[in-house]
């Protein structure tokens, strides 16, 4: 991919000469990231597992749009089921208690793993930095005891986004949502629809870039009208609907 990963826009910035990412940068890459996993678990043929979402297999193209790559790890859930039993297998800092503990992996070990990058796309931190000899190498238990405090919740953020009021907001959102992705007790976290509707009003609304489709349907108010899509819907019942 043009871009490379997202690790080395976050972590790596002068070894690789890249810009600092901006907050709408990181929020689009987050709902891309999103959309992904909504569709190995809700679109695809089967339910498929990833087991190893972090930054280093979220990678850019040239318009800084991510995809969700390295599939090496992927379990595929027996049909009717949204988990598997297995050996424990990922990358440490991303893997949710209960599969570590069990061996049991659902779809929301793949929530958890989101959540720490969603901490990370606001922090700039790493999974596990034990450079930190003060403070407690774990980013998640570090931030969610810091999103406990509002008045120090702005020193958590990566300092290169330089936030206005209005993205402090979208902000604080986000880190609410990657604390609920992040709870010890897997059935606590939303499942990856209910992400997409959290993510999708701080994207802004789709808008069409060609001014044809408006002069050929003055009528046209939205994308619904030509193609029956409502874009205020999650991704399945988009899918349902369109059939």
């Amino acid at each position: 991919m043009p871009q490379g990963s997202l690790t080395q826009h976050l972590f790596d910035l002068g070894e690789n000469v890249c810009s600092p990412l901006t907050w709408k940068q990181r929020i689009q890459i987050a709902m891309d990231v999103a959309r992904g996993m909504e569709y190995l678990y809700s679109l695809a043929p089967q339910i498929f597992i990833h087991r190893d979402l972090k930054p280093s297999n979220i990678l850019l193209g040239s318009d800084m749009r991510a995809k969700v790559a390295d599939f090496g790890l992927v379990k595929i859930a027996p049909d009717g089921k949204n988990s598997v039993w297995t050996r424990s297998a990922g990358t440490f800092g991303y893997l949710a208690p209960e599969y570590g503990a069990t061996g049991r992996v659902t779809t929301k070990a793949d929530v958890y793993a989101f959540g720490v990058v969603l901490m990370q796309l606001i922090t700039g931190r790493k999974a596990v930095d034990d450079t930190l000899p003060d403070e407690n190498p774990h980013l998640v238990t570090w931030f969610c005891k810091i999103l406990s405090n509002k008045e120090h919740f702005p020193m958590a953020i990566d300092q290169t986004i330089n936030p206005d009021e209005e993205t402090m907001e979208s902000i604080y959102r986000v880190a609410e949502l990657a604390g609920h992705c992040t709870t010890h007790k897997p059935y606590q976290r939303p499942n990856m629809e209910h992400v997409v509707n959290i993510l999708s009003p701080l994207i802004g609304q789709w808008k069409p870039t060609s001014h044809k489709l408006e002069h050929k349907f003055p009528t046209f108010h939205g994308v619904e009208d030509i193609y029956g899509f409502d874009q205020h819907m999650s991704l399945p019942l988009q899918r349902w609907r369109t059939m």
